[in-house]
């Protein structure tokens, strides 16, 4: 069988720019709720048996402790931050398996749901669903990948290694020395894409990399001003990179059947009909086993 781990949390803000504005029957706005929905009815439209979304059910975790300038929820339009928690509670009537976190994010649920079914050997293989480039760590040769549903594109570990120049399991050390923006951590001075490739794909880890650029046996530009920026920022470094590693021991599911669609529950019904959105309802129905 086939697994499907979805980031819930990127799906809806990617359905809130994408979807026109839609309304409930109180008036409240939804359309990025009736966007996942849909999205997800398409998944099982296309064979998917075994499936579950992570959301991020407070957008702060625990790495807001670590890092003083972590991302957090300030700045997200308030038409979206309220349909985040609509949207678990629509998923579930759908019959979907979800992961809303707290102190963990939907990232570390993804990885610790990923690595569970890695570990199946029922499991023939796991597709992540999200383009997140931390997620690119969680992959494993071609039975882990990583799946952008919106671009089309799915990357294997060779794939992984094509995209950023490093191995899946180098990636935390990538995203230590380039930072992401993305979850609000610089990364080291002068380090970039290019040169953090190419410094890992032969040393690995942060750790391994030798303080003086005399000590590195590959040619790398501007080698001297690298090593002397990671040799004293070797804390911070680890820092970042701990941030940017993804916790794998949550708990996400006991069992596989756990993540088995087995049709939308009663609730679904009143569901749509709260959402405007009759045309979901008759697709659910139509794809119950």
């Amino acid at each position: 069988m086939n697994v499907f781990l979805v980031d819930g949390t990127y799906e809806l803000f990617r359905h809130f720019f994408a979807m026109p504005s839609a309304t409930d029957v109180d008036g409240h706005e939804v359309g990025a709720v009736r966007g996942v929905l849909g999205s997800t009815l398409s998944m099982v439209e296309e064979g998917a048996s075994h499936l579950a979304v992570a959301t991020d059910h407070v957008v702060e975790s625990f790495r807001n402790q670590l890092w003083e300038g972590y991302k957090t929820g300030e700045g997200t339009e308030p038409a979206l931050a309220r349909q985040f928690h609509p949207l678990e509670a629509a998923l579930e009537a759908l019959g979907i398996c979800v992961w809303p976190m707290t102190e963990l994010e939907a990232d570390d649920a993804l990885a610790s749901g990923a690595a569970k079914a890695h570990e199946d050997p029922r499991v023939e293989q796991v597709f992540i669903c999200t383009p997140d480039k931390d997620l690119a760590q969680c992959v494993r040769g071609q039975r882990v990948v990583q799946f952008d549903r919106r671009a089309g594109v799915m990357r294997d570990a060779d794939g992984v290694r094509e995209k950023f120049g490093v191995s899946p399991e180098s990636i935390p050390d990538y995203l230590a020395l380039v930072g992401d923006t993305a979850d609000g951590f610089p990364g080291l001075k002068g380090w970039g894409a290019k040169s953090a490739a190419r410094v890992l794909a032969r040393y690995e880890r942060l750790e391994a990399i030798p303080d003086a650029a005399s000590d590195w046996d590959i040619d790398v530009r501007g080698a001297a001003r690298l090593a002397s920026e990671l040799a004293a920022h070797r804390e911070q470094a680890g820092l970042f990179r701990d941030l940017a590693t993804l916790r794998t021991d949550a708990p996400v599911y006991d069992s596989l059947d756990d993540l088995r669609w087995e049709g939308p529950r009663p609730a679904f019904f009143e569901l749509c009909a709260r959402l405007n959105a009759p045309g979901l309802l008759k697709r659910a129905q139509a794809l119950a086993p």
